[in-house]
């Protein structure tokens, strides 16, 4: 990739995405955002300005990852069923995104952006069990969402 078409795309879409395959293909250990510069065409420095660090972009990939989920649950409203198979779905055709988005090792806990894209997710699965007709799940919508 040359520095003209550098500044053409969207690299952040673009490293968030290869280390969305990579986490899938061999787990987020191996990565780092030299690697990825290097996948991408562009400096070692480019990644880190959008990043900072590996936590930055494994913090930047769950957040994507909770937005893409809340957006599934979004679509499967308001069936409790069509949820449950939408986060299945999500989970299978998002596995690099899946891995870092329940590692909290990976990510800083306490980003605004991720801390949001978390409660919107777990807004649309408590919206989905509140659909549900069952007493355990009526008295105790919390721990329903979470099982």
């Amino acid at each position: 990739m040359s520095r003209a078409s550098y500044h053409h795309g969207d690299l952040k879409a673009v490293i968030l995405a290869q280390a969305a395959e990579l986490v899938a293909q061999r787990g987020a250990d191996g990565i780092s955002l030299r690697e990825l510069a290097r996948e991408a065409g562009v400096s070692h420095a480019a990644p880190a300005h959008h990043f900072t660090d590996r936590r930055g972009l494994f913090t930047a990939l769950s957040t994507q990852g909770w937005r893409l989920l809340a957006e599934a649950l979004k679509g499967a409203r308001p069936d409790f069923v069509e949820a449950a198979l939408a986060y299945v779905r999500f989970a299978l055709d998002h596995p690099g995104h899946y891995a870092v988005m329940f590692d909290r090792s990976l990510v800083d806990p306490d980003d605004p952006e991720l801390i949001a894209a978390q409660e919107a997710a777990g807004a649309e699965l408590r919206q989905g069990v509140g659909t549900l007709n069952d007493a355990r799940a009526e008295k105790d919508p919390q721990a329903a969402a979470l099982a």
